[in-house]
């Protein structure tokens, strides 16, 4: 079945709408949540409604449905089979491999012999390299497996009853800031870079120049002043300055084991553009850990499906917006760029946002600069502003209140992280 025009313009506005609704269901998930323990007879459906990484996913159900009321059936298949699933494909994959038992042994083994170098309470150096360090590894091992690591890491450490709730957000979102520009110092590792790459002639060299050692400036004083502001919290009093360890630290591994793990995770990140080949490494790895289980800890496929789908979902509701995003991207002068660049990706994943600066024709320098710098800026202010934000969001949840992250805290924690990013991007 053929699309007038007249039926194509009312599509682009259902999707409009469509994905306007689903921001603001994402807002109320919290409340939906709460609403489980008054109406416990709609329990699983308030629950399931409550789930931030099923929000996406579920509106686009109901965006491919109306496309097939208003165009036909065939429509609506032939749009859901034009989106390109690479990046949630592979998000999933990287954040199962990446939180296997043995990768995380191997790299809390790492960090936590460099903390016990370090003349400070344990607890406070471990804190501030999951908020620093491992963000900033996300340049060679790509972003959604530094936040899987960084979220493991820091969950039995800061996201505890014990830590004031306001402090939890606080580190959420230095955390999604951080993951979201220290993965600017490679070409390869953020996919709002991986959107560009290739089109602006960016290379890593190029990266590291010119946003790399400013996501570094910025990285470096947003987990020194959360951290600093959780000190009284993060070390118990008579302890003598040394934190409960994360279970796996060293537990015994083999060598072999923990290469097989980390070859895997190489690959995966090596072939992150080819999914049939990374989706094929992967389905050795499931054989690979039901054939040694003994040195294994059960895989979060559960949470990494669920980002899968949130994201999935992002990529159906947002390939229906370029229609009034990407006029309104080159209508912008650079300054005023970099700051809706900012407000946009609150609201749709800097990676599309990036991508629809890629298409247009005859973009300045300082333009392509700041569109870069505001993407990756605004990157912590919302879950679905950066494509790892949700598996942050899966694994960490647990750690507030009714078990879920609220938008609005997020979105005051990552505030001032991200005012130091713009800083550093702009003035540096």
């Amino acid at each position: 079945m053929s699309t007038t025009a007249e039926t194509m313009t009312l599509l682009q506005w259902v999707g409009a709408v469509v994905f306007g609704v689903a921001l603001l269901h994402t807002f109320c998930a919290k409340l939906l949540e709460r609403l489980v323990h008054r109406y416990p007879a709609h329990a699983g459906l308030l629950h399931l409604l409550g789930e931030v990484e099923v929000v996406f996913g579920f509106w686009a159900f109901v965006l491919v449905a109306a496309i097939a009321l208003l165009a036909g059936s065939q429509e609506a298949i032939a749009y859901a089979e034009s989106r390109k699933y690479t990046e949630p494909l592979f998000v999933f994959v990287v954040m199962v491999v990446a939180a296997s038992r043995p990768v995380l042994a191997l790299v809390r083994g790492v960090l936590g012999g460099i903390s016990r170098c370090v003349p400070l309470p344990q607890a406070l150096v471990l804190v501030w390299m999951g908020l620093a360090v491992v963000p900033l590894m996300g340049s060679l091992v790509t972003e959604p497996a530094a936040m899987t690591l960084a979220a493991l890491m820091l969950a039995p450490l800061i996201f505890t009853p014990a830590m004031p709730e306001r402090l939890k957000y606080a580190a959420l979102g230095v955390l999604f800031v951080n993951i979201s520009i220290g993965g600017t110092l490679t070409s390869f590792a953020a996919p709002p870079v991986l959107m560009v790459a290739a089109t602006w002639q960016w290379d890593s060299a190029y990266m590291a120049t010119h946003f790399g050692w400013k996501a570094m400036v910025a990285v470096v004083l947003n987990a020194s002043v959360v951290t600093w502001a959780m000190r009284r919290n993060l070390v118990p009093s008579g302890s003598n300055g040394q934190a409960a360890q994360p279970e796996a630290g060293a537990d015994g591994v083999p060598w072999v084991v923990s290469l097989v793990h980390i070859g895997v995770l190489a690959g995966v990140v090596v072939l992150a553009h080819h999914p049939v080949l990374f989706m094929g490494l992967f389905l050795f790895f499931l054989g690979y850990t039901q054939a040694y289980p003994a040195h294994q800890s059960p895989l979060i496929l559960k949470e990494g499906l669920l980002v899968g789908f949130f994201l999935a979902g992002l990529v159906v509701l947002g390939g229906m917006q370029q229609w009034w995003l990407q006029p309104l991207v080159e209508s912008l002068t650079p300054n005023a760029l970099f700051w809706g660049a900012v407000a946009l990706t609150a609201v749709t994943d800097n990676a599309a946002l990036t991508y629809l600066g890629s298409l247009i024709e005859g973009i300045s320098p300082a333009a392509q600069y700041m569109l870069m710098a505001g993407a990756v800026t605004g990157g912590g202010l919302t879950i679905i502003a950066n494509a790892p934000n949700p598996a942050g969001v899966a694994l960490l949840r647990q750690g507030f209140q009714d078990q879920s992250v609220g938008v609005l805290g997020l979105l005051l924690g990552a505030l001032l992280p991200t005012a130091v990013a713009a800083a550093c991007f702009l003035m540096l």
